[in-house]
């Protein structure tokens, strides 16, 4: 059985049913929403997002979830959806996740009507029920993650960027996003209490781990065989790169910028700098930020009684750091 597979068991009845209830979120009088909708509804990814609403919210109430769960659910998955439909127009993509973009099949404009109008089918969900607790913790999500993209575009230009300025980034971008999953799924079952902060802070360690995890990626470890050197083609400054410029001579440091802002298109160039980074360290460094940020959120865990819900964040936590992809 797939690990992903084998995480999603004791949620499973709650995942099926959720699906549902997305796909009657997301429905409209108007026959052309409805086809992208649909669209957008059958390919989907590996749903990590609601996954952790669930589990978080079925290990806080003895296996128990609510109403209020599976709104929370829809709802980040709704507002999330419509941030990836504006990311493809942005980045002027024609992919996502194998499948043809909306922008690559509707046209820019439509695909900004449709992140607009799921954007708003999200709020509407949350306010018409009055969950303004979890539209709070949501609504925060999003502001960050706009907010750690534009820090990056910022930095970016001047490739000055420390390892605080690196883990604010990625807070934001990424662990902003599966925080608000894990404290969704507490504030569902127990709002106002202590557990819905607890579960935001390890639901922010797991994110962080996962994106230096991605970040590694691009050099290619062992196990996936060739680098990509998107990221460095991309000037997008990662922790391995970071390490390495703050602890390089003079000459070197000049040569890795001069590397990232001007030969970025350069095959060779990316190639040398990739082995650089590899040589002095980087990825070793960055792997270990990792483990400690995994061994913060396995921490937090650790307070819970155990339960197949447990078990399965617990396997969670490790597939964000083993993961091949």
């Amino acid at each position: 059985m797939k690990i992903t597979e084998q995480i999603k068991q004791p949620i499973a009845y709650e995942m099926e049913l959720f699906e549902q209830k997305f796909r009657l979120a997301m429905s409209s009088k108007v026959a052309l929403l409805n086809r992208i909708t649909h669209y957008i509804v059958n390919r989907k990814g590996k749903q990590m997002r609601p996954m952790f609403v669930f589990l978080v919210a079925k290990m806080m109430n003895n296996g128990e979830v609510s109403e209020r769960t599976y709104r929370g659910a829809s709802v980040i998955e709704l507002i999330h959806t419509a941030t990836l439909v504006h990311d493809d127009v942005v980045d002027d993509s024609n992919r996502r996740r194998g499948f043809f973009s909306i922008n690559a099949l509707w046209k820019n404009k439509i695909a900004v009507l449709i992140g607009d109008y799921l954007l708003s089918k999200g709020l509407l969900l949350s306010i018409d029920n009055n969950d303004f607790d979890l539209l709070k913790i949501i609504s925060i999500a999003v502001r960050e993650m706009s907010e750690g993209e534009l820090l990056q575009i910022e930095k970016a230009r001047q490739l000055d960027i420390t390892e605080d300025v690196y883990y604010e980034i990625i807070r934001q971008k990424t662990a902003t996003l599966i925080a608000a999953c894990c404290s969704l799924g507490a504030a569902s079952v127990k709002p106002n209490s202590a557990e819905v902060e607890k579960m935001r802070k390890f639901g922010e360690l797991i994110g962080m781990a996962f994106q230096i995890k991605d970040d590694l990626f691009d050099y290619g470890e062992t196990k996936i065989g060739k680098p990509t050197g998107i990221d460095i083609k991309e000037q997008k400054m990662t922790l391995p790169l970071i390490y390495v410029l703050n602890n390089a001579s003079k000459k070197e440091k000049s040569w890795l910028i001069n590397s990232v802002k001007n030969h970025n298109k350069d095959k060779k160039r990316v190639k040398e700098l990739i082995a650089f980074v590899i040589d002095k360290g980087g990825l070793d460094y960055a792997e270990q930020k990792m483990i400690v940020f995994q061994k913060e959120a396995l921490d937090i865990l650790a307070d819970y009684p155990e339960s197949e819900f447990k078990a399965s964040l617990i396997l969670m936590v490790n597939y964000v750091i083993e993961r091949k992809k």
